[in-house]
């Protein structure tokens, strides 16, 4: 498709879009529990797109495009879950062009865009060049791990060979993966009383000594390292030795060797106080990898293609970094791979998020013309 053919398909499907993202919009999709988001897209999928759709273990619906089982795969996905743990509708508001609703950027008018455009795929598979597969995916957001991608990867990873994720807002493109690991560290003690008991090992002291002790770490210089505290609880009333308390803690970064560096100083500080006769446990609770052995010139080139393809339809400042996003699963495996925003909005992660509509014919221009890439001319 020309330039002109792709701005006036956006033009032509707005409506269609808005309509989608306002039902799609106010459907549950809590990470694990992605059940009625994807029921619909797989509805919506078959129906208009693709004959060869299903939901698969993880709750991912897939759409495949298989042309030569010999050849090379592309995977094009963006994410049902949202942040949020509704069970019911989610609320959501319409004024003039804006749309309010918790989730409806992240990701939820990023997905519309990829499911409008793959219609043209849909007319066009004959001239496909590659086998692609198009994802509706699950459990992108906290402790769903990326657990859609994973078992993308786990399932076609042989043969893929490029991976884009819708995600994000307008202007922006990952092309680097901050990786996290996560941890609920406890602590348990005999406890007593306050007064009677004094002396006795006091489960939030312990606590408050292993956090001194993981803030000590002294932090990789490699690539950019975090570490945090993010939440903990514990004990029962003043006049008690708290028995129990637990953590929340996580460490970041883009470098594999960093992550590995950070679990092998975290086990060091807790094996201390265990060999000291303290009953500490880490329970891990998601993992998301950072950069594996990626052809960086081949990602910087493929970056830069899809910068430029961004560029042809908007005309705002680009920013390209790293994020934590679908993309950490591909570029964990050495697979180039970028994540980019099709979307203008804000308060991602809020219930107050909003999308402005207006940007709908521009998200969904870049979104099809990346489409287009896997057409023959």
């Amino acid at each position: 498709m020309t330039h002109e053919e792709i701005l006036k398909y956006a033009q032509e499907h707005r409506t269609e879009a808005e309509e989608l993202l306002q039902e799609l919009g106010k459907i549950p999709a809590p990470s694990h529990r992605e059940d009625l988001r994807a029921a619909f897209c797989r509805d919506w999928f078959s129906a208009n797109t693709c004959a060869d759709v299903s939901i698969d273990s993880a709750k991912n619906v897939v759409c495949r495009y298989i042309v030569d089982p010999a050849k090379d795969t592309a995977v094009v996905m963006a994410h049902t879950d949202v942040v949020f743990e509704d069970t019911e509708p989610l609320p959501m508001r319409r004024e003039g062009n804006i749309l309010h609703a918790p989730g409806i950027g992240d990701d939820t008018a990023n997905l519309v865009n990829l499911m409008i455009a793959s219609k043209v795929i849909s007319d066009n598979r004959d001239r496909l060049k590659k086998n692609l597969i198009i994802v509706a995916n699950a459990c992108e957001e906290g402790l769903g791990n990326l657990d859609g991608a994973k078992q993308i990867f786990a399932d076609y990873g042989e043969k893929v060979t490029e991976f884009i994720s819708l995600d994000g807002y307008l202007g922006g493109l990952t092309n680097r993966p901050v990786g996290s690991h996560r941890y609920r560290i406890t602590v348990k003690t005999q406890g007593g009383h306050s007064y009677g008991d004094f002396g006795r090992d006091n489960a939030i002291e312990i606590a408050a000594r292993v956090i001194e002790q993981l803030y000590a770490i002294v932090l990789p210089d490699e690539k950019k390292t975090t570490c945090n505290v993010g939440t903990i609880t514990g004990g029962s009333t003043v006049n008690s030795i708290a028995q129990e308390c637990s953590m929340l803690y996580e460490y970041r970064s883009e470098s594999q060797n960093c992550l590995q560096y950070m679990q092998e100083k975290v086990n060091d500080v807790l094996t201390g106080f265990r060999a000291e006769g303290k009953d500490v446990t880490a329970e891990i609770l998601g993992i998301r990898p950072g950069m594996g052995a990626v052809d960086m010139d081949a990602l910087e080139a493929y970056s830069q293609k899809n910068e430029a393809i961004i560029r042809e339809f908007y005309d705002g400042r680009i920013s390209v970094g790293a994020g934590s996003t679908d993309a950490n699963v591909p570029l964990s495996l050495g697979i180039t791979a970028n994540t980019i925003g099709t979307i203008t909005g804000k308060g991602a992660h809020t219930r107050e998020e909003w999308v402005d509509l207006d940007s709908i014919p521009c998200g969904m221009s870049i979104a099809l013309r990346l489409l287009c890439e896997y057409l023959e001319d």
